[in-house]
This record gives structure tokens, sequence and C-alpha cells, in this order.
């Protein structure tokens, strides 16, 4: 292992832009690519919270789910991958895109399960061990994660900020816990199981190797 690739494995936040890079280049690499292809691409060129901004960033998608339904249909849809900034994708995509996921042909689709499909790939293996480092987080075990639960157990001490005192073990904590709200605005510190595996979901589209992976999350969070 080179030694960028051991720091890489203390601190994950050097992932970050491994995996715009990595993104910026599969979209640019001369292939034609799905409309699911291109939008995970498009949202992982944002960092590791593309993909969870999409779904909790955007206003519309917010504000159209009046009953808690977690549904839209394809106006809404369109309306909200646009006020995103994805304007990349054609309307012919978009359309595409929701086609795809009104299997049942009801004229709207689930978000949740749209954000799921929409996760980068992980294998078992990889979701294993990120389920192994959530519970071991979640102390009184009532599936949340907060900055209490985090200290002592994720080490914030390879980080350039806190090596130099710019910045807390507190306050990287708390910046740590934001990434998995995807800077929704009103971020409220608590981290849910599905948040904390769809940000290492993402994450992992910046690791070939499992092993690599493996070990990357053995050593953050000392398992």
């Amino acid at each position: 292992m080179s030694d960028d690739e051991s720091y890489i494995c203390r601190d994950p936040y050097s992932l970050e832009a491994k995996l715009i890079n990595k993104s910026q280049r599969e979209l640019e690499d001369g292939t034609e690519k799905d409309p699911l292809t291109k939008l995970r691409l498009l949202c992982l060129t944002r960092g590791a919270r593309g993909i969870v901004g999409l779904g909790s960033n955007c206003r519309v998608f917010r504000i159209m789910d009046d009953d808690g339904s977690k549904t839209l249909n394809e106006e809404e849809f369109s309306d909200g991958i646009k006020e995103y900034g994805l304007n990349e994708l054609t309307e012919e995509e978009i359309k595409d895109l929701f086609s795809s996921f009104d299997e049942d042909g009801s004229g709207t689709i689930d978000m949740t399960e749209f954000l799921l499909k929409l996760r980068p790939p992980l294998p078992q293996c990889r979701l294993d061990i990120i389920d192994q480092a959530f519970m071991k987080m979640d102390k009184n075990q009532d599936n949340f994660i907060t900055v209490d639960d985090l200290k002592n157990v994720y080490s914030v001490r390879e980080h350039p900020k806190y090596q130099s005192g710019e910045k807390t073990e507190d306050e990287l904590l708390t910046e740590f816990l934001n990434n998995f709200e995807g800077n929704r605005g009103n971020n409220d510190g608590t981290i849910t199981k599905e948040e904390f595996v769809n940000y290492y979901a993402t994450i992992s589209a910046s690791i070939d190797n499992n092993m690599y992976f493996d070990l990357m999350m053995r050593r953050a969070f000392a398992l």
C-alpha cells in the first residue's frame, strides 16, 4: 500500500476528492450511459453528499410530499431534478428515468425507493462492515447516532484541522455528522441508519477493492 493509500485509510475525509474526480472521469470517458447511471455520476461529482442531497436538499422534493407518502408525479420529479441543478440531463432522459421507476404505471414513483436504486451498488461484505460501524457507534441502540455516540468511537486525530488546532474534536464530529444529512439547512445532528448506509455506499463508489474498503472502515471506527 502506498503512503497516499495508507493516509486515505486513516482519514476517510480524503476520499471526497477521489470520489469527485473518478465520477467526473467516468462522465467524460465518451461511452454512452443510461439515464440512471448518468444521474448517479452527476450526483457523485458533487461528493459524498450528492445523492443524499438530491433527496433532502431539494425544496421541490420536500414540499410536494404533503401527506408524507414520499411519492412524486412526473412533473414534480422533473422540477426537482432541475432545481437541484442537474441540467446536464435532457428532458427525454428525465422522462425515461421516471418511466423506469414507475413500474406499475400509476403515474407516481416512490422517492425513497428511487434514491435507494440511485445509490451505488453495495456488495454484502461492504454492507456488513458498515452495519458493524453503525452498531458500534449506536451505544444506546436507539438506531440514531449523535456527537456523544461518536466520541471515543470515531477518531478525528488524523484530520489535518485537528492536528493543526484549527478545529476541536466536537467541531469535527459535528461536521462529520452533517455529511450524512446533505447540508439540508436544518441538520438536527441525529443520524439514522439509512443516512449512515447511504453515505458510505457513496464513499464506497470511490474504492475498487473490497479489502481496502474494509480496512478503511476498521481503522476509522476501530473495529
